[in-house]
């Protein structure tokens, strides 16, 4: 397994639409294994394919808690088919805007229809933490970030603050 670097704020990478995965093999299989060890390296409990540079509808979850033994979920080509009307507010962080974090107000529960890591089809209705995360990183797979959900003047502000740091980087 390879820990893969993070695309951070405000690569243009972090805005591509993700494509459609053609056809689960074992490439697929070692990519979600690399996804996972990056994301347990970060560390985070999310992290999608475009994260890493690579636009394709991915994503990985584990909600286990430190010192819990790993819960590692695969989600290929994850698609919300249903939403509740209740709302939820977490705050919500992301590994490839580090160290910000703000509330964002989602759906309570959402219906997730995806491939599991070796192709079958699934369906996992969610709710509490594991439909924000689901929905966080689903929206990457769309171009979406979190702070698309927040006041514009905070998202400017975070985006002049990540652009500046980048700028000073490549100096």
């Amino acid at each position: 397994m390879t820990i893969k670097p993070l695309i951070i704020l405000p690569d243009p990478v972090l805005r591509q639409v993700s494509k459609p995965i053609e056809r689960v093999d074992a490439d697929l299989q070692r990519l979600a294994d690399d996804m996972l060890e990056t994301m347990y390296d970060a560390p985070g409990i999310g992290l999608a394919a475009i994260q890493i540079g690579l636009p394709r509808r991915m994503l990985v979850i584990d909600l286990a808690k430190e010192g819990e033994e790993k819960q590692p979920l695969v989600f290929i080509n994850p698609e919300i088919v249903s939403s509740s009307e209740d709302r939820s507010v977490y705050e919500e962080g992301c590994l490839s805007i580090p160290d910000y974090y703000a509330e964002v107000e989602r759906p309570a529960k959402v219906t997730v229809k995806y491939l599991n890591r070796e192709g079958k089809e699934q369906s996992v209705e969610a709710d509490g933490l594991l439909a924000t995360c689901l929905q966080h990183e689903i929206d990457h797979l769309n171009g979406v970030l979190f702070i698309d959900h927040i006041s514009r003047l905070k998202r400017d502000m975070v985006i002049k603050k990540f652009t500046k740091a980048a700028k000073s980087k490549a100096l």
